[in-house]
């Protein structure tokens, strides 16, 4: 009879969930939260905010492409245990594990320029960090919650003017590599909802879009700190095709304070959302900008994709997500403009030299290789770090004033509750 009822599976799956997430929020503040990929550039920013919150964070990064600088500010804290590990490693996943209740998977191996170069191992650590994670939880203690990084990349070529979470994935064959990283994220939204819906594992899956601020760096195919380090060294910037391909950047401040919003709601497990802008820009718009905003004399460069990836490579001319759903779920209606993106970023990188450092050597010390495309998507950056006190003036993050910087969205809102 209860076979009878259409999406009875789902909603059992869902209500053994949510069980599962009131029994483990009892012990939410006297346990850790854990954030794979703790030392990149997203995880380094949401480990911050945890941090500020009360939180006492466990980072498990292997430090093959996160930095240690990201952690500098939080190295000595005794809110945060730092884990040499890899997330594929089931036994360092395990440990890691222990006593968290809250868990953040960020861990992978990202940037098109990686997958291009390796697109097989790429492909499995992506995908096995995930099966190691999961694997370990659905015979594990309960959690109240984990929160899989997912992409943008695995809505691929799709045409759709605004992508929602049910937009069908459209990738290219199996023989490109570039579509390798797309694949592994599919496949690891596969296992997590499957891990949700069958395990009763609380997850929640978040498709990040071009995330954007300090302490980024160029050389996973980050197309604003590649235009800002080329700028500020009077070098051609370079554009890929004729610069028409849009993207929409967020500012990491707000992808961390949705994705926060979302692992406290309880309708939020076994869900999808698309996290970012919806402000388009062209990659040639975006030239310019950083251009004007530097008082660069640098010529502009139009390079063929070919010319950067080999033949055969694929671009996705567009890319903007509907934000409906994350807004009916965090009620968070504004974003940061880009200027003002862009203006935290280049705060972060004068300070950067302000303080005896070459910041065009800064960003381009990780930036080995050649340049990366436009479309390359950070939402799953391997190093991150973490700061609970600002500066008199200028806040320890981007470099900006401190009242501009909590106007950023730095700080949460006086509405968000600081239990994650």
């Amino acid at each position: 009879m209860d076979q009878a009822v259409p999406g009875w599976p789902r909603l059992c799956a869902k209500a053994r969930a949510s069980v599962r997430f009131l029994q483990a929020r009892v012990k939410t503040l006297e346990n850790k939260v854990l954030v794979t990929g703790g030392a990149g550039f997203i995880g380094s920013h949401l480990v911050e905010e945890l941090v500020r919150r009360g939180r006492t964070v466990r980072i498990l990064d292997n430090f093959s492409t996160g930095s240690r600088d990201n952690l500098s500010a939080v190295a000595d804290s005794s809110a945060v245990d730092i884990r040499v590990g890899d997330a594929a490693d089931p036994e360092a996943v395990r440990s890691a594990l222990a006593g968290c209740d809250t868990i953040f998977h960020l861990a992978a191996s990202v940037g098109v320029g990686t997958v291009t170069d390796d697109p097989l191992g790429s492909l499995e650590n992506n995908i096995d960090s995930v099966r190691t994670l999961f694997g370990l939880l659905r015979s594990g203690s309960p959690v109240s919650r984990v929160v899989y990084f997912s992409s943008s990349e695995v809505y691929g070529k799709s045409s759709t003017e605004r992508l929602e979470e049910t937009s069908p994935f459209i990738i290219g064959p199996a023989d490109a590599p570039r579509w390798s990283y797309a694949a592994a994220k599919i496949t690891g939204e596969y296992l997590a909802l499957g891990s949700s819906r069958q395990h009763g594992v609380p997850t929640t899956v978040v498709r990040c879009f071009n995330t954007a601020g300090p302490r980024q760096v160029d050389t996973y195919g980050m197309v604003i700190p590649r235009f800002f380090r080329q700028a500020l060294a009077g070098e051609p910037l370079t554009v890929y095709g004729d610069g028409s391909q849009t993207r929409c950047f967020s500012f990491v401040g707000d992808v961390v304070a949705s994705v926060l919003d979302l692992a406290q709601h309880p309708g939020a497990v076994g869900e999808v959302f698309n996290v970012g802008s919806d402000e388009a820009v062209s990659v040639l718009e975006l030239a310019h900008q950083i251009r004007s905003m530097t008082g660069s004399r640098s010529e502009i460069s139009f390079v063929p994709f070919e010319t950067a990836y080999g033949p055969g490579f694929e671009e996705s001319p567009h890319r903007r997500p509907s934000l409906s759903k994350l807004r009916s779920f965090t009620n968070r209606n504004d974003q940061t403009p880009l200027e003002e993106i862009l203006s935290s970023i280049h705060g972060w990188l004068t300070q950067r030299a302000d303080a005896g450092g070459d910041a065009t050597a800064d960003v381009a010390a990780e930036a080995g290789g050649t340049a990366d495309s436009a479309c390359a998507d950070d939402s799953a950056r391997t190093a991150d770090s973490a700061s609970t006190a600002d500066s008199d003036l200028t806040d320890s993050r981007t470099g900006a004033p401190v009242e501009r910087a909590a106007r950023l969205g730095l700080r949460t809102s006086a509405g968000s509750s600081p239990a994650v």
